[in-house]
């Protein structure tokens, strides 16, 4: 028996008419479920975290959730490895007042700062990025030889190193 053709025609998936739009208007209906399981109402403050908080501390804390109590104002709990804690908890303040100015209201009352290994945690691989490393000061040339040919009036081999190690040093010293 000859087969009939399919006579139900697929019609194409409805087009937008609305033009281009932001990768982030079109990924936060994806993004808000993981973000309201961690206790943030937005998600504005994991995708621009470093921009809240500014590059030094986002390269070395991560949000991780949201805890709400019975008082006003949630737990931010922060994720950082163990030798920046110490920078985290004097900048406190600092953070709590750059989070709030975000939501627009005092949407967080505390930070809790949490520990872990430099690779992640639990819940996956969390990279922090190193901070660049700082610019070696050069110390002036032309003060650096008037001192040097002092130096070299010294007899003695052990001091005369000694003398132009510290020369070199307290010449490229940072002036604060």
């Amino acid at each position: 028996m000859p087969r009939k053709p399919d006579t139900a025609v697929t019609e194409p998936p409805p087009r937008r008419k609305r033009g281009f739009e932001t990768a982030g208007v079109l990924l936060q209906a994806t993004l808000k479920a993981p973000a309201a399981q961690r206790g943030f109402g937005e998600a504005k403050l994991l995708t621009h975290w470093a921009e809240i908080v500014g590059e030094d501390i986002a390269t070395i804390a991560r949000p991780v959730k949201i805890t709400w109590g019975r008082s006003f104002g949630g737990t931010l709990v922060l994720l950082t490895t163990g030798g920046h804690a110490p920078v985290l908890e004097m900048q406190k303040e600092r953070i709590l007042a750059q989070v709030n100015a975000t939501y627009g209201y005092r949407a967080v009352a505390h930070i809790q700062i949490t520990q872990t290994a430099p690779t992640g945690f639990a819940d996956g691989q969390v990279a922090f990025r190193p901070a660049p490393p700082k610019a070696v000061p050069t110390p002036d040339p032309v003060r650096l030889s008037q001192v040097m040919d002092k130096v070299a009036e010294v007899t003695d081999e052990g001091l005369k190193h000694a003398l132009a190690r510290l020369a070199r040093n307290v010449l490229t010293q940072r002036h604060r």
